[in-house]
């Protein structure tokens, strides 16, 4: 079950797809015509890509080409109407966290609220009327220069709405990451924008049930989950975990990957007795979106950088809540009381035995 129709995106987008040389797909989620309540059309753009210059390049030369890329497919998603916009994890660098390395990879962090590339984000915002989901790596300077895996919320009108960091930090494979920022701390937050209530669920947290939940209850209707995963490490369960999200949750879902292999100077190990390598793997792309009804749209390809549209009618969750019923049928209240005996150090599993 997929969505069926495809958006008829304008000439001019399709024209200039081809000549920056991008995947552009289009397709349309559509909800039931309701009697009190009008559509709540909003369109998404998902946004994936390679970095541009090589890993060794300058810091600065590295961030400006990729908001140079990533803003003239943000120009394309503007002549679609896009509404949101998503970039994928950690956009303006490579992703280097698999080196164990502190520079220069560190240099790429920027404050969230004050930064260079949330600046330009403002920008976008303001100039197409886009609420803008930037992924980066964050550098506290309130907290004595804590970095984040963070994204950060610019609404239409360019004010930072707010930062949600990420939940879950991997510790498998070459996802060093907590050699650089631990779990976050800001929760699960909401962001009412003036097109819907939207959350970002960073890479890792896809895998956590719970996480999705979280900003569910919250009242997200969209969760974004923009990420940088591997080929070798995650690709058959890429196709289900956002998808199995948005049905349990009665929302609509967006996972984003970046794409291309990343080839880093020095070589660096995994852990796991392999040699030692210069590469984290293919990062595969295949960014999608997937609806409350169990549809999703075509994936966007493994290997080019890529925009994907999609329209959505916001009132479809509701009418898939009233028809499944999860929230109303969730023994939230039960679930509570258990996974607090559970995280005790006395605790007793509830198995029966003769």
């Amino acid at each position: 079950l997929g969505a069926e129709e495809k958006l008829n995106l304008p000439q001019s987008a399709l024209d200039a797809a081809e000549e920056q040389d991008f995947d552009l797909k289009g397709y349309v989620f559509e909800a039931s015509p309701e009697q009190l309540r009008p559509p709540r059309t909003v369109r998404v753009g998902l946004i994936q890509n390679k970095i541009v210059l090589p890993t060794d390049a300058p810091v600065l030369e590295q961030i400006t080409a990729l908001h140079k890329r990533v803003g003239e497919m943000v120009e394309v998603a503007a002549m679609c109407g896009v509404n949101i916009v998503c970039f994928q994890e950690a956009w303006t660098m490579p992703f280097a966290f698999c080196t164990r390395e502190r520079e220069p990879w560190t240099e790429f962090a920027e404050s969230a609220e004050d930064g260079l590339t949330t600046h330009f984000c403002i920008q976008l915002a303001k100039k197409y009327n886009m609420v803008v989901v930037s992924p980066i790596l964050e550098r506290d300077e309130i907290h004595g220069g804590t970095l984040w895996n963070t994204a950060v919320v610019v609404s239409n009108n360019g004010n930072v709405l707010g930062t949600s960091r990420k939940n879950h930090i991997p510790r498998v494979g070459d996802f060093n990451e907590s050699t650089y920022y631990m779990e976050g701390n800001t929760g699960h937050p909401v962001f009412q924008t003036q097109f819907g209530k939207i959350a970002v669920n960073i890479c890792y947290g896809r895998h956590h049930p719970l996480n999705w939940l979280m900003y569910s209850l919250h009242g997200a209707e969209i969760i974004f989950n923009p990420s940088a995963t591997v080929g070798l490490l995650s690709e058959p369960m890429w196709p289900i975990e956002a998808r199995n999200a948005a049905i349990a949750n009665h929302c609509f879902t967006c996972a984003i990957n970046r794409v291309g292999t990343e080839y880093f100077r020095n070589e660096f190990t995994s852990g796991d007795g392999k040699k030692a390598h210069h590469d984290f793997g293919h990062f595969y792309g295949s960014s999608y979106v997937a609806a409350p009804d169990g549809s999703r749209s075509p994936g966007l390809s493994r290997t080019r950088d890529g925009l994907l549209v999609t329209e959505m009618d916001l009132n479809l969750n509701r009418q898939v809540a009233d028809k499944w019923n999860f929230k109303m049928t969730g023994r939230y209240e039960m679930y509570a009381e258990e996974l607090k005996k559970a995280i005790q150090h006395d605790f007793k599993p509830n198995i029966v035995k003769e």
